[in-house]
């Protein structure tokens, strides 16, 4: 049985068996992940690149090993162009700080959506505010999907970047990013493609898909926390300058001249979370293990079940209904808050999370201040469906 290499899936909360459905905040970890991660702490911790004694010496073989694991696990062409940082936020202002910045001039703009994380939204900002940029909105319609009609006539000569979400967070809409790649390129504007609710899911391809930059986090498809990938095409990341200076990011320091590193590690910038990139790998044999074609397969299958015994329910309404969907379902109910939704499932041991979920333009597109979200892995059932609906009723029951 699957939930059996998840020790946490093994616990109660509030003496009832822990359903977790709060997949899309982060996932839980194998016991393959968490047990190479303290055998790295017992056997072999040692600060990378920088030793000749053995414990240094494999411990960036298992770093370095890791960036093999994440440029085969997406498709890359080369291993240079997989930069670890934080996590999928750190990534999305690295490109802004360290390519897109530097582009900006007064009256230019940059390209995002309405469905975008805050995280796609605040560094976009930020920059645009100091150069005096403007930011383009694609919009959405009412089943959560993006009005990609609307993206042609957005861009002009003065759009320099261009930065969208391969699946919301709030929504699961799964987003046609090979056809916005392909008209960016059109009009030869570069992209960037936040990665954090696909790589879990879905097979990415990074070559295929022609992105210029993707990125994701490790602790949203089973790796640690602190960890996540910056994926840049090479002939890009050698243009572009560092985003932060430190040690392993120079090649020489003096103080008249300090001469970078190559990629990627110019943009490594002092020690990183080694641990937790070993970890990623680990966390990327574990879903090969499985496949990510049997994954897909089982969550869309999931994902219908849950939408249908959702749906049948009265006075609960889904929030979201795009045509192409990942296992993501935020809904609300007549006159009961999210929060008390989300506090009721926590009483019968059903987690799930209720707020904006980082995403307050949509909640302003649909009117409502947050939504209760389920989101789920393939280490979930129907069995979990079935609770979760059973909770969902019970929570109309004490509110009646």
């Amino acid at each position: 049985m699957l939930k059996e290499n998840f020790p946490i899936l093994n616990k109660k909360v509030n003496n009832n068996n822990l359903i977790y459905l709060d997949n899309a905040s982060t996932t839980q970890k194998p016991n393959s992940v968490i047990d190479k991660i303290n055998n790295y702490y017992n056997s072999t911790n040692s600060n990378i690149h920088r030793g000749v004694h053995a414990l240094s010496q494999k411990a960036t073989n298992e770093y370095e090993n890791s960036r093999h694991l994440v440029k085969k696990f997406i498709g890359a062409k080369n291993a240079d162009e997989i930069i670890f940082v934080k996590g999928a936020t750190e990534g999305i202002n690295l490109v802004a700080n360290s390519y897109v910045k530097p582009l900006l001039a007064e009256g230019d703009n940059i390209i995002i959506s309405q469905m975008e994380h805050h995280a796609n939204i605040v560094p976009w900002q930020i920059i645009c505010e100091e150069k005096k940029a403007d930011i383009k909105i694609i919009p959405i319609n009412k089943n959560g999907e993006l009005e990609i009609g609307e993206l042609e006539n957005l861009i002009n000569n003065n759009t320099k970047f261009i930065s969208i979400n391969h699946v919301s967070n709030t929504l699961g809409t799964i987003n046609p990013i090979k056809d916005i790649i392909k008209l960016a390129h059109k009009n030869n504007i570069k992209i960037l493609i936040d990665g954090a609710q696909a790589v879990q899911h879905m097979s990415v391809n990074v070559d295929d898909n022609d992105a210029d930059f993707y990125c994701f986090s490790g602790h949203k498809m089973y790796g640690p926390t602190g960890v996540g990938v910056l994926y840049g095409k090479k002939n890009i990341l050698e243009e572009m300058i560092p985003y932060q200076g430190g040690g392993d990011m120079i090649k020489s320091v003096s103080f008249e001249k300090t001469i970078y590193n190559d990629i990627p590690y110019r943009f490594e910038a002092g020690t990183p979370n080694i641990a937790g990139v070993i970890g990623l790998g680990e966390a990327i044999k574990f879903i090969e293990k499985v496949t990510i074609q049997e994954i897909e397969e089982y969550e869309k299958d999931l994902l219908k079940y849950a939408t249908e015994q959702i749906s049948t329910i009265k006075n609960v309404r889904i929030i979201g209904n795009a045509q192409q969907k990942a296992c993501v379902i935020s809904f609300v109910i007549d006159n009961i808050h999210p929060h008390d939704i989300g506090t009721i499932m926590d009483n019968l041991g059903i987690a799930i999370r209720a707020g904006h979920h980082c995403t307050q333009p949509i909640m302003d597109f649909y009117d409502i201040p947050a939504t209760a979200r389920a989101s789920f892995s393939f280490y979930n059932t129907k069995n979990d469906v079935d609770k979760l609906v059973k909770a969902i009723i019970k929570t109309k029951e004490v509110f009646a």
